[in-house]
């Protein structure tokens, strides 16, 4: 079984009226970084999570969480 990460990162900074240039500058990554998160291509560390967490004002489980992967042969 295949877990994959979820997040809510663009619904939550949409909420937080955040572009996704303003979310990288307060948390220290590029707008790229901050892109490919939301895209679900590229994992955060646990500290930029934790970063992103307070800037966004949501608990890390509110921002990410584990879904098994359903395409998986």
């Amino acid at each position: 079984m295949v877990q994959i990460v979820k997040n809510s990162v663009r619904q939550s900074r949409g909420e937080a009226k955040l572009t996704q240039e303003e979310l990288a500058d307060m948390v220290g990554v590029t707008r790229q970084t901050v892109g490919l998160i939301e895209k679900e291509k590229y994992n955060p560390t646990i500290a930029l999570c934790l970063k992103m967490s307070r800037v966004l004002n949501k608990s890390i489980d509110q921002l990410f969480w584990l879904e098994e992967d359903r395409d998986e042969k």
